[in-house]
């Protein structure tokens, strides 16, 4: 990653990384584009296939042509964690623990796994940055030491996951999303790779239909609180920067869960390409 400040929060050099990856159009394959909605995949340089050195799972980005929401909407709803709550099928908790800046801070989030995979949490530092016609935010795992692993939950990784909303007019957008995520837990590589390309997808359209409801439920729930475009309104209490460590997968134990998949999901990927 980029270089950070603070020892672990985002620089402006992150940020420009990030909006570099999430518009190029070099080294990514085109995995589909249809009705608006476009994948890729990081291609790797064919040097570290041959080492055999390139990251465990694909680095995929998603990008979605919004006509009926504005950016700013998008923006507020990636944010909004009450309202989370009511459009995120798959959670299972989720809470901010600590500020780190006026535009970062940390939190917890966990999901429920189709069965009979184990369910994820994870820990993330999350810094976000709005410009006149863009609104951006990146996240990736780190280690707090008031929250462990749990012995019930896998603890998955986020090299770097974020979205860049760009605004095409006073109510559309275009909506992209990139990840490098590891749900570890042995999985085969296989499985991680196509079910990231098949879920992220279904991912965007659930954010989308999201920000279609937001303005009404917003107007209905604190209005005028949005801390995160005004950082006065932020009540979590500020944590030192430095408490926090970059999470790597290396560091976490892996639990095999390849023996419950059955054969057929195998076929299932492949018959899917």
């Amino acid at each position: 990653m980029s270089k950070v400040i603070s020892g672990i929060i985002p620089d402006e050099a992150v940020f420009a990384d990030f909006r570099r990856q999430a518009l190029s159009t070099d080294n990514w394959f085109s995995k589909y584009d249809k009705n608006g909605m476009e994948v890729w995949v990081e291609v790797s340089p064919a040097t570290s296939q041959a080492n055999n050195t390139g990251p465990k799972v694909h680095k995929i980005k998603c990008r979605m042509t919004i006509k009926d929401v504005s950016a700013a909407t998008m923006y507020d709803v990636l944010h909004d964690s009450q309202y989370r709550k009511s459009w995120d099928p798959t959670m299972l908790e989720s809470f901010d623990i600590a500020r780190l800046s006026a535009n970062a801070d940390v939190g917890y989030y966990s999901w429920q796994c189709p069965k009979p995979l184990r369910n994820r949490d994870v820990i993330t530092l999350r810094s976000w940055k709005v410009t006149d016609d863009e609104y951006m935010i990146v996240n990736y795992s780190v280690k707090h030491p008031k929250y462990p692993p749990k012995k019930n939950l896998v603890r998955a990784i986020s090299l770097l996951t974020g979205y860049l909303m760009k605004a095409t007019g006073p109510n559309s957008c275009t909506f992209t999303y990139l990840s490098q995520a590891d749900p570890k837990g042995s999985l085969p590589k296989w499985v991680v790779n196509k079910a990231s390309q098949v879920l992220a997808p279904r991912v965007m359209m659930c954010v989308h239909k999201a920000g279609q409801g937001y303005p009404e439920w917003k107007a209905q729930n604190c209005p005028d609180q949005k801390p995160w475009l005004y950082p006065e309104q932020n009540t979590l209490p500020m944590m030192d920067p430095a408490e926090l460590t970059l999470q790597r997968g290396d560091s976490l134990e892996n639990v095999d869960e390849s023996s419950k998949l059955d054969v057929h999901e195998g076929d299932k990927a492949e018959d899917s390409s």
